[in-house]
């Protein structure tokens, strides 16, 4: 089918993404879909639609489509020549780690505070083609090392939840993280500028202390709806001494709290998950804690972390859940993490490779597996932003001999619009 008017017929649809195993949490679907894209938008999904009505169409039979993914704990505030500083070098450019692993949202995990916040969105938010949302830090200048993490008196509700609510829908909360102090000051000051700004609060717990144990963090001073993040870590008592879940952490969650994976650099065991998901604690988020420090170690990317639990024993539709819808709810955005009609057009097209491979947490102890995901194409507002194998295009014998461009701006995001071949150099023949 075709619109017309004006003289000129327009397809009802940009991209067509046919005969796919769709996963779609939200909407209860797990199977064999076609999906439909028109003007950066979900437009249709079905089990079969009309291939002539799209002005694109890509084949992706065999392979998993699924709401483009959403990782909620990353570092990308960068570009400040900030050395040793998560609001400088040891933070990464998000486009550059994003779409290749099917990720169209991240939220930056309170890299900046309400000082430096506006500096952030400018050198990052504003100029990245993935969509980056951010947990503000309670502490005013961000998460800039120790001399700043550990001063109680940058810990300020009041211009923190301020600075949330001028840009309400990107701060999509608040961040304590790293404290090495005895008190609860972070955490209750967190909690009160997430109160005023109506949002949650994601929590690091820093340190174990004796006086700040975890069941009290869980039961008492975070609210439903608050995120505890690195729960696999074993850092903080999380199991007992015999391997058993701390009480606290079930307590947590059936008041509400949200648990979340946060793998990065040193904050994901198997001597932790693997014990803590036979007792059925499965995690309600997966995230990667992306950073320079933790992108070449025992994490490597998002679909590394879901690798993990698939190897674990989770279902292909669990882990998607984990990284689409969940964490989409999590950050008050019901908007992204799923394919409903009307929804953004934030896709990730996903095949299992079979073969021999090796997972490893955080002390560099393996898990075996026989299968891992790989990201064949990323689809952000619409637009292809990412093609492995080129399955959007075209063999270059079949095109025409002189072919320039081979995309169109209506569906593709990848190639340069050249309206027409460049002239020759003068003189030239």
């Amino acid at each position: 089918m075709c619109i017309t008017g004006h003289g000129f017929s327009q397809p009802a649809y940009d991209l067509l993404l046919q005969g796919g195993h769709v996963i779609d949490p939200k909407n209860g679907i797990s199977a064999v879909r076609d999906v439909a894209i028109k003007d950066g938008s979900i437009a249709a999904v079905a089990a079969h639609l009309d291939p002539a009505a799209a002005l694109k169409v890509v084949n992706v039979a065999g392979l998993y489509v699924t709401p483009g993914l959403v990782d909620i704990h990353a570092h990308v505030f960068t570009g400040t020549g900030e050395r040793g500083s998560y609001a400088g070098d040891l933070s990464l450019y998000p486009d550059g780690f994003t779409f290749r692993v099917g990720v169209t949202t991240v939220a930056d995990a309170g890299c900046a505070g309400w000082r430096n916040f506006e500096d952030f969105k400018d050198r990052i938010v504003d100029r990245s083609k993935t969509r980056v949302l951010a947990f503000l830090n309670i502490v005013g200048n961000g998460m800039r090392g120790a001399k700043y993490e550990n001063d109680l008196s940058d810990m300020e509700a009041a211009p923190a939840a301020a600075m949330a609510l001028r840009h309400k829908g990107l701060i999509v909360g608040i961040k304590t993280a790293h404290w090495t102090g005895p008190e609860w000051t972070p955490v209750e000051r967190a909690v009160e500028a997430g109160t005023i700004a109506k949002i949650p609060v994601m929590v690091d717990f820093g340190s174990d202390r004796p006086e700040r144990p975890i069941a009290d963090l869980l039961t008492t001073k975070l609210r439903p709806g608050d995120i505890y993040t690195h729960c696999y870590s074993g850092l903080r008592h999380e199991l007992d001494e015999s391997g058993n879940l701390n009480p606290g952490m079930l307590a947590g969650r059936k008041r509400g709290v949200i648990f979340d994976v946060g793998n990065g650099n040193g904050s994901f065991a198997w001597r932790v998950a693997v014990p803590a998901l036979k007792q059925g604690f499965l995690p309600d988020s997966i995230s990667t804690d992306l950073h320079v420090g933790s992108m070449n170690s025992g994490m490597k990317d998002m679909l590394n972390v879901m690798d993990k639990f698939l190897a674990m024993g989770l279902s292909m539709d669990d882990v998607i859940r984990r990284s689409t819808w969940n964490p989409a709810r999590e950050i008050q955005h019901e908007e992204l993490g799923n394919l409903s009609v009307g929804a953004p057009a934030d896709v990730a097209v996903l095949s299992r490779a079979s073969g021999r491979f090796g997972f490893t947490d955080m002390y560099g102890a393996r898990l075996q597996a026989t299968q891992k995901l790989v990201c064949e194409l990323t689809v952000r507002n619409g637009k292809v932003v990412y093609d492995l194998n080129g399955i959007t295009r075209t063999d270059w014998d079949k095109l025409p001999k002189d072919y320039m461009q081979t995309g169109d701006p209506r569906w593709d995001g990848i190639m340069p619009q050249r309206r027409s071949a460049p002239s020759p150099p003068r003189g030239a023949k």
